[in-house]
């Protein structure tokens, strides 16, 4: 699917998959998992508006 969507698009932006085999629908369970997720998304974004600038 990502693949695909990476073939067919027209402009510059990410297509992103992120996929974690160890969470059900609502997301992992642990005990501090979700503040993993968390700083995973933050690190993802500051990451991108370093990039940018």
């Amino acid at each position: 699917y990502v693949a695909k969507m990476r073939a067919l698009r027209s402009d510059k932006n990410l297509v992103l998959l992120k996929t974690n085999m160890g969470a059900g629908h609502g997301g992992a369970s642990g005990r501090y998992d979700r503040l993993k997720e968390i700083a995973f998304d933050y690190a993802f974004i500051l990451r991108q508006v370093a990039i940018a600038q």
